[in-house]
């Protein structure tokens, strides 16, 4: 029997804390509207999620080091 796939992976990581300056979470990057709408979401725009979580990576430094 075939598994069905999970679909795109939440980014979260267990680290939920929102940084009051940006507006993210200091764990996964994302805003409270991403978190929110993460289980409505369509495949194709929880990759743009992702995406945007990438660019914030760079933008964003100090809080991906929190995280880890």
């Amino acid at each position: 029997m075939n598994a069905v796939p999970a679909g795109v992976p939440s980014p979260c990581i267990n680290v939920c804390r929102m940084d009051v300056a940006s507006g993210l979470c200091e764990g996964c990057l994302r805003t409270l509207d991403e978190i929110a709408a993460w289980g409505a979401l369509t495949d194709d725009d929880k990759r743009a999620v992702w995406q945007r979580l990438e660019q914030r990576r760079v933008a964003w430094p100090r809080l991906s080091e929190v995280a880890r």
